[in-house]
């Protein structure tokens, strides 16, 4: 399939999202992907909010591209959640300030204290949202489709670049002149939290610098983890 093709299916699903999943929100982390969202929901001038998760420890190249979107898009502004601060301090207090490295437990806990508790209050009230997720990233989401039902949150998710290619993905960057997280640049194609992220090398999978010093079937947040409850509506 084309990218003009996989451009059209996009814009129709945004679009149907919109007209029939009102209110829906955007998550966006400030990824490659999540910036063509981001661009094709203003171009469309849609009625899709857009929220994004400040754990605290992002790069400061993340925060650089925060102000440049806020600049580009201001009749979309981005709406930012950060964790709660006591539980933070109680996590940091009794596990350390990078307990993180220490065990899958500690790691987890600490997504689920900036990310997880965040992401409940983003998501209240909404009837959907919309992620950046593409099956090509990893493992864990080959079996995704472009909606399914969320139980753990209770809403419909929907994954409009499910089928693009990470070429198609820059191809767009590139054409639109999105602006990017220049991390990008430096061979991070996916960036989260700063210590929880490297570089990669030629050849490794996108996303082996996350989280690099676990298993691959473990390298997920929480955000994406779907429940036994889940159900999968593919088209």
């Amino acid at each position: 399939m084309t990218l003009e093709a996989k451009l059209a299916q996009t814009e129709a699903l945004l679009q149907e999202i919109a007209r029939d999943h009102a209110p829906a929100v955007l998550a966006n982390s400030f990824g490659a992907e999540d910036m063509v969202l981001t661009d094709l929901i203003a171009k469309l001038q849609l009625p899709i909010g857009i929220f994004s998760l400040d754990t605290g420890r992002l790069p400061a190249e993340t925060y650089t591209l925060m102000q440049q979107v806020h600049e580009r898009y201001p009749a979309n502004p981005v709406q930012v959640y950060f964790p709660n601060t006591a539980a933070v301090e109680s996590f940091v207090n009794e596990s350390g300030i990078n307990a993180f490295y220490d065990s899958v437990e500690n790691r987890k806990s600490c997504c689920h204290i900036r990310k997880i508790e965040p992401l409940k209050r983003a998501l209240t009230g909404q009837k959907a949202w919309i992620t950046g997720l593409r099956r090509e990233q990893s493992p864990t989401r080959q079996d995704l489709g472009d909606r399914e039902f969320d139980a753990a949150n209770g809403l419909m998710k929907f994954n409009p670049l499910i089928e693009w290619s990470e070429k198609d993905v820059w191809a767009y960057v590139r054409e639109n002149q999105v602006p990017y997280n220049e991390l990008h640049d430096r061979h991070y194609p996916s960036i989260g939290c700063a210590p929880c992220t490297r570089a990669i090398s030629v050849g490794e999978d996108i996303r082996a610098g996350r989280w690099w010093w676990e298993n691959p079937e473990n390298k997920e947040c929480g955000l994406h983890v779907k429940q036994s409850a889940v159900s999968i509506i593919k088209r």
